[in-house]
Order: structure tokens, then C-alpha cells, then sequence
């Protein structure tokens, strides 16, 4: 059964094609869970209805050179590639990783358990079948976490010492000491929405950085000591005004999509950055060239944008102090290593019906 092209959407695919070494033993996964903040479910898989030990996983095509790595962290499950799997493997599937397609929800009609590849479930929670059923959804949550917090830091400095400006000048052989003037990070306010694996990775490492952290997130206002206030979505727009930096961490939702736009780009402080490397769609792109256009925004680093790929026409590509990179932050041999290690701690404890790690609220969407 050849699955559509839909089943490898998302960019992680791609990014997974090392996340095992094909004839390596596995690595120790069983730390993973500590390592990555990631808290089990509090209840054992074995508990929900319908669970048995899974005898057929289809994966996706992606990783098919990985099939032996994946059957050695479960012994006696039949690993079968997605894109050659009969019409009947996918009604004996049990569970699938990386595959989440209506053909497939309506067709594995004994499916309880998807692994996503990616931290971003928007595409799966959207199947009406995935909540029909009841499948139990896990993903990469936090897995890249400090892989894309680096990638924060790293726009942050390009643009508040204003490196991008150096290195264009260093291509002419220029001594360049009429350069915009530089800034520190140290006494900033970085307001960082959507504190969950990721955000907090971003605090952790502004904190180093001895900037001032604020934070939203959707589940509460706990957050770590380093982090001076932890609001609640609402209160983002009064949140806004103070931060020289602000950093989109959070998942694509209905309430986060389009959620940085005019009116949000207003209320920013003037002369403030924004970063995205949440999600494109979570940002109205028209709204933010306006207002990077204007000069209201210093500049912006997206590693995310609406739509992907950027098409060449786009004006983002051509304003200065922004700082586009393709949906690469976690594009690291870490968060390879990272992935690698969640997949086979997740598979491992399904098949012994021991509590799952990064269970996705299907409500939620995260």
C-alpha cells in the first residue's frame, strides 16, 4: 500500500534519518526520560483498553535502512515499511511510527499507538479517526529542546552585535567602524511564549546570558526559579511592551495560530526583536514585514515561516536584520542522539506496557 507524500511532511523526517545506526547496538535509552525533563504518563500503557503487545509497527519509509536497530530494541515485533505495507499489514498494525494518514487511521482498524517523529502534531491531532478511536499519540517532545535553544542564542547575538553587518563586510575587505551600534544581552528582557521543552531550554541558556526572562504558557504559571513571571496566554499583549526579545516556542494550535499579528506587533516595544521557532503559521507574515518594513522591529530571526518553503519573492528575504534559516534548529547530531534515544525508550515501554513517555492531549494539540 503506497502511502501519500503527506506521510513525510514534516521536516524531522528527514532529520531522523540517523537516528539509528543500522547494524549498532542500540544506546542505553532508559535515562532519556530524566536527561530530557520528559515525565511519564501516570498510568501504565497496559491499563488502556484495547493494548495488547504489539506483533506488527509500520514505519515510515524514511527509515527503512533502520529496521534492524528498531527490531532489536523489540524483539518479536514484525517492523513493516509503510509504503509497502499491503492493505492487509495495515489492518494487523498494532502501531505505526511516523505514519499518521487518514488512509492509514481508517485502514489499521487495530492501530492503538502512533509515535510521531517530530515534536509538532498539528496534522495528526486534525484526524477525525485519531480521536474516534482513541489512539494513543506520542511525539518528541523536548528531544531538541537544547539543540533549538542554541539556535536562539545564536540569532540573538547575530543580531544585537549586528554580525551579519561584519561578515557582509568582511566578504568586501572592509574595515568597517561605522557598523550600527552593538548591544548586550546581559540585562535584557527576553519574553519567551510557550514555556514548555523548548522554551525552557531558551530560558535556561538567557538566564547564562544574565538577561531577564518572562514566559507564557497555556498549562499554568509554573516555571523555573531563573524565570521572573510566568503569565498565562491572556496575558501576553500586557507582557509585550517590556521585552527586547521575544521567542516563539509554542505548538501550532487554533488558539496559537495567527497569534503574532498587527496588533501584537504594536504592542511590542520598539526597536524589540522577534524569533520564531515555533511554528510559521503562528505568525501573520504580511503583519510582520509591516512592521519590520516601518522600523517598528529592530529585526526578526525566523527559523520557521508561513508559508515553507519561503518563495523567492517574499520580501523577508530581502529586508535587513532578519535572519531567515530553513526549519533547521534541531538539525544537530544532539538531537539526533536525543530522538534516537526517546523512539527506542517509547517502543520499549510499549512493548512491556510500562507508562509512555511525551503522550500528546489530543485536545491540546501538544
Amino acid at each position: 500500500m503506497k502511502l501519500p507524500a503527506a506521510a513525510c511532511a514534516l521536516g524531522a523526517l528527514v532529520l531522523l534519518a540517523t537516528i539509528v545506526r543500522g547494524e549498532e547496538a542500540p544506546a542505553p535509552a532508559a535515562g532519556i526520560a530524566e536527561s530530557l525533563g520528559v515525565r511519564p504518563a501516570p498510568q501504565p500503557v497496559r491499563e488502556r483498553a484495547g493494548w495488547r503487545a504489539p506483533k506488527l509497527i509500520l514505519v515510515n519509509a524514511r527509515l527503512h535502512e533502520q529496521m534492524n536497530a528498531l527490531r532489536a530494541a523489540a524483539p518479536g515485533v514484525t517492523f513493516v515499511d509503510g509504503d509497502a505495507a499491503t492493505a492487509a499489514q495495515v489492518a494487523k498494525a498494532d502501531a505505526t511510527i511516523g505514519i499518521c494518514t487518514p488512509e492509514v487511521l481508517s485502514g489499521a482498524t487495530h492501530l492503538q499507538w502512533i509515535q510521531w517523529l517530530g515534536a509538532g502534531v498539528e496534522g495528526c491531532v486534525q484526524q477525525p479517526k485519531l480521536r474516534e478511536r482513541g489512539v494513543l499519540l506520542t511525539n518528541m517532545q523536548s528531544a531538541a529542546g537544547p539543540s533549538m535553544a542554541e539556535h536562539v542564542m545564536g540569532m540573538m547575538l547575530v543580531l544585537s552585535r549586528h554580525l551579519d553587518y561584519y561578515l557582509k563586510q568582511q566578504e568586501q575587505g572592509r574595515w568597517a567602524d561605522d557598523a550600527p551600534a552593538l548591544a548586550d544581552l546581559s540585562g535584557k528582557t527576553v519574553l519567551i511564549v510557550g514555556l514548555g521543552g523548548i522554551g525552557t531550554e531558551v530560558a535556561k541558556r538567557a538566564h547564562a546570558f544574565g538577561m531577564r526572562i518572562t514566559a507564557t504558557r497555556a498549562s499554568g504559571r509554573n516555571g523555573p526559579d531563573y524565570v521572573s513571571y510566568v503569565g498565562l496566554p491572556d496575558e501576553l499583549l500586557k507582557l509585550a511592551p517590556a521585552a527586547d526579545f521575544v521567542v516563539n516556542c509554542s505548538p501550532l494550535t487554533p488558539q496559537t495560530a495567527g497569534l503574532f499579528n498587527a496588533g501584537f506587533f504594536a504592542a511590542m516595544k520598539p526597536g524589540a526583536y522577534f524569533l520564531n521557532v515555533g511554528r510559521g503559521r503562528s505568525v501573520i507574515t504580511a503583519d510582520l514585514i509591516a512592521a519590520l518594513t516601518a522600523g517598528r522591529l529592530a529585526g526578526a530571526g525566523l527559523d520557521v515561516v508561513d508559508p515553507e518553503p519561503l518563495p523567492a519573492s517574499s520580501p523577508l528575504w530581502h529586508l535587513p536584520n532578519v535572519i531567515i534559516t530553513p526549519h533547521i534548529s534541531a538539525a544537530t547530531p544532539m538531537a539526533d542522539s536525543q530522538r534516537a534515544l526517546l523512539l527506542r525508550e517509547n517502543l520499549r515501554r510499549y512493548v512491556a506496557g510500562e507508562p509512555m513517555l511525551a503522550v500528546v492531549d489530543i485536545d491540546r494539540g501538544y
